[in-house]
């Protein structure tokens, strides 16, 4: 799909969560993604608010008789003998399932399209931002180099992380992602892949403590994480939790 608007990284991470991106575009994207964590954080966003409609979709089972009607032109079945139920009449009409199907789809992506448009044009108020239920973090080094992107799902209780770059990590050694409340001592949250997209579960009591007032961490750790339940090794990347736009 390309649009007049290819340039706002909002509308194309939009698109490609909601799959009508074609095949160049979409690579575009994910390799643009790889070295821009503002970009990546734009994308796992309308990822993770798109997911829940996808749940809310109640499947349809389509009648036994167009199965049989599909079977049978793809050669599965006999063909009908002259005569035999030939006037089965529209309901039985391959090419009429194809055209609702057809325009199922296109209704589908112009009703999404309309909701991007709504959300891009309608004024964030305070009501709003304050019941969105996603935070980010984008995690860089001490001399601003981001290499990853957390975004917390409060719904969920998850937090996905996406490498921004490739990080070097010496063999032998992971990557555990930390929670730093203000005045308080680190808080594990689990070991990641460090040049791979992670999901990582949270405990109720953990995920009530994420706010806009917290720092996320990642520090080097022997596989399996820390042994003593605070960093070990060198914490590599840092970075502050904030509301997600």
């Amino acid at each position: 799909m390309s649009t007049p608007a290819d340039h706002d990284p909002e509308l194309r991470c939009a698109e490609y969560a909601l799959g009508v991106l074609d095949a160049p575009a979409r690579e575009a994207l994910e390799q643009a993604v790889r070295a821009d964590a503002d970009l990546a954080a734009t994308l796992a966003r309308w990822e993770r608010r798109f997911a829940p409609l996808a749940e809310d979709l109640t499947p349809i089972v389509a009648p036994a008789r167009v199965w049989t009607r599909i079977e049978r032109d793809l050669g599965f079945l006999p063909a009908r003998q002259p005569g035999a139920a030939a006037a089965a009449g529209w309901w039985n009409d391959l090419r009429l399932w194809r055209f609702l199907g057809i325009g199922a789809s296109v209704a589908a992506l112009a009703l999404a399209a309309v909701n991007l448009v709504w959300m891009r044009a309608t004024p964030v108020t305070t009501q709003v931002a304050s019941s969105n239920p996603y935070m980010v973090a984008t995690i860089a080094r001490p001399d601003g180099v981001a290499h990853w992107t957390a975004t917390f799902d409060q719904r969920r209780q998850d937090i996905v992380v996406v490498p921004a770059v490739k990080p070097t990590i010496e063999a032998g050694r992971a990557t555990e992602l930390w929670l730093i409340p203000p005045g308080e001592k680190p808080v594990p949250l689990g070991v990641f892949p460090a040049d791979a997209p992670a999901t990582l579960t949270l405990s109720a009591d953990v995920a009530a403590r994420i706010n806009a007032r917290v720092v996320l961490a990642v520090s080097i750790e022997p596989p399996g994480g820390s042994p003593t339940g605070q960093p070990t090794g060198p914490v590599v990347a840092t970075g502050p939790m904030k509301g997600a736009a």
